[in-house]
């Protein structure tokens, strides 16, 4: 493919380029955009997460070291890193890229100054990719005003989300091609590798052990304090982040629930999230992991200082008896570990629950009984409770004990429930409508013979 005449110069995306030991970020970024060049699944997954599709017959193109049309005195660090043209048919759809890695961050007035470069030459969007996390790809870590987004689209991966999704698209199998495969695995070996200068989310902002002893003495939380919004901004980064852990060990895509207006308002998920640890004390996550029995929710507690991961599953309503119930869910986790695990029984309108550890659950089904009510358990659920204590303040001790909890509650409960499903309905031994159609010919037979008996009388 040719190089867009609005590009005076750029370079071909290599998958080994040969640049200065400096300068890690042109690497990994031609390295990363080589990848999509020479793997058709690759950047079919890639793009879909904007929202483009890519055909068999598509073709990509990649340029690094982009120099645009009508800015040459533009410095060489105000320049893309990146140009990516899709051509599908007569459609063509283009991006501007810009890379950083280890703890470098896009600054507003750069990304504004990309986006001006966009609209000018005509390019779909801007694409970032750092070590920052985001939900999803069409949120953002650097806020711009909406009127830079008339005409162009603003999107950020994580270096750590194309390495997920290569990990994947491996493990599944998709990729038929030998050779394909051979490439995709070198650049994961390269992008895997501490050396890029790409990094996960491992700990969380500065302020978080003085959040952490404000809640512990009282003190109130502004949901609009600068400590507050980094607070709940770093836990939106290792909520993808946990997302991402969780997805390479289960060779599954495993995604963040948002409601619909956090998933198309990232200021507004920030807002609302803030107002919930400023009143509640607690962060909160929603996982959906595929083909699992419930939804994973996870809820760090600065009050109590505890991690507690749960699922909720309906009880089976062909069970009448309350034991029946839970005996149906302790079968499911027979062989689990049982410490720090506990079951409750939600029961409707304003009927008590009842909470028990796991392991008395298992031995006796009726520890669940409640003494002020009858009525049988409608759903169960089932948690894990880490209390981390003093430990809980960590800014790396946190999210360590974090991504150890969700696996473990995942291995250990998650992977064995079953969601109640109704049994099919069964035949009956006869048909009662023939029965009673057999029936009525009884009845009119002897009736009948009632009639002639009586005339031969007469």
């Amino acid at each position: 493919m040719e190089r867009p005449d609005f590009a005076k110069r750029g370079d071909p995306a290599r998958l080994i380029p040969v640049v200065a030991d400096t300068n890690r970020e042109q690497r990994a970024a031609s390295v990363l955009l080589a990848a999509l060049r020479g793997v058709h699944e690759f950047r079919q997954q890639m793009l879909l997460s904007l929202g483009v599709r890519v055909g068999s017959r598509a073709v990509l193109g990649a340029w690094t070291e982009i120099v645009l049309e009508a800015d040459p005195g533009v410095a060489k660090s105000d320049r893309p890193d990146g140009l990516i043209v899709l051509q599908t048919g007569r459609k063509t759809w283009s991006a501007l890229v810009e890379a950083k890695i280890g703890n470098a961050e896009i600054g507003e007035e750069q990304l504004k100054q990309y986006l001006q470069q966009a609209k000018k030459h005509k390019v779909d969007a801007v694409i970032t990719i750092t070590n920052q996390f985001v939900a999803m790809p069409s949120h953002h870590p650097v806020k711009v005003p909406k009127s830079m987004l008339k005409g162009v689209e603003l999107y950020h991966w994580s270096w750590m989300y194309a390495v997920t999704q290569a990990t994947l698209l491996l493990e599944s199998g998709e990729i038929q091609s030998p050779d394909q495969r051979f490439l995709l695995e070198e650049v994961l070996r390269y992008l895997g590798h501490e050396s890029s200068g790409i990094s996960r989310f491992d700990s969380m902002n500065r302020e978080w052990k003085e959040i952490v002893g404000k809640v512990k003495s009282g003190a109130v939380l502004g949901k609009s304090t600068e400590e507050v919004e980094n607070t709940v901004s770093s836990w939106h980064q290792e909520q993808r982040d946990l997302c991402l852990v969780i997805s390479r060990k289960l060779g599954r895509p495993v995604k963040l629930k948002l409601p619909r207006a956090h998933r198309t308002d990232p200021v507004q998920r920030l807002k609302d999230d803030c107002e919930v640890l400023a009143k509640e004390k607690v962060l909160r996550c929603c996982l959906e992991v595929p083909d699992a029995a419930a939804d994973l929710e996870v809820t760090a507690d600065l009050t109590l200082r505890t991690i507690v991961c749960s699922m909720r599953l309906s009880a089976p309503q062909d069970k009448k008896r309350s034991t029946a119930r839970v005996n149906w869910l302790t079968k499911q986790l027979a062989k689990a570990e049982t410490e720090g695990m506990f079951v409750k029984a939600v029961r409707p309108g304003r009927a008590e629950e009842t909470q028990e550890p796991l392991a008395k659950v298992i031995e006796d089904a009726a520890v669940m009984e409640s003494p002020a009510t009858n009525v049988v358990p409608s759903a169960f659920e089932v948690f894990y409770m880490a209390d981390l204590g003093h430990r809980f303040s960590g800014n790396k001790i946190f999210i360590e004990e974090l991504e150890k909890a969700v696996p473990h509650f995942y291995q250990q409960v998650g992977q064995k429930l079953r969601a109640w499903v109704a049994p099919p309905p069964k035949l009956q031994r006869s048909d009662p409508v023939r029965e009673k159609s057999d029936t009525g010919d009884d009845d009119v037979e002897a009736r009948q013979d009632d009639r002639e008996g009586w005339e031969a009388a007469e």
